[in-house]
């Protein structure tokens, strides 16, 4: 199951990469941000990721019936953490660096 997750990530980043090169300088460097904030978001919901991965590993098919508390309080914790609101509030709180980023960007 971890090589598959592992697998997946890897996927997943080798698409982001290929996107990347087509956004502009302040996109780029926005999409960047916006990457390290879900990533953040998800280490803040760690514990109702593996309490889920867990539950959905010992149900099997029933994933679906016998995990659904799990899957409400990640999906809450998501939410909470992962909302344009908070989005909004990690941009206004990093606007220095956003703009360093995006001066970094166009002068390589």
């Amino acid at each position: 199951m971890q090589q598959n997750e592992e697998g997946a990530e890897g996927r997943a980043k080798t698409k982001d990469y290929s996107r990347e090169s087509r956004l502009s300088f302040r996109k780029f460097a926005e999409h960047q941000m916006r990457r390290e904030f879900k990533e953040e978001a998800i280490e803040k919901c760690r514990p109702h990721v593996m309490a889920f991965g867990k539950c959905a590993e010992e149900s099997g098919l029933m994933v679906v019936f016998k995990c659904r508390q799990f899957s409400k309080d990640l999906n809450g914790c998501m939410a909470t953490h992962n909302s344009n609101e908070a989005w909004d509030k990690y941009k206004e709180d990093h606007k220095d660096e956003l703009e360093k980023r995006t001066i970094k960007s166009k002068n390589p």
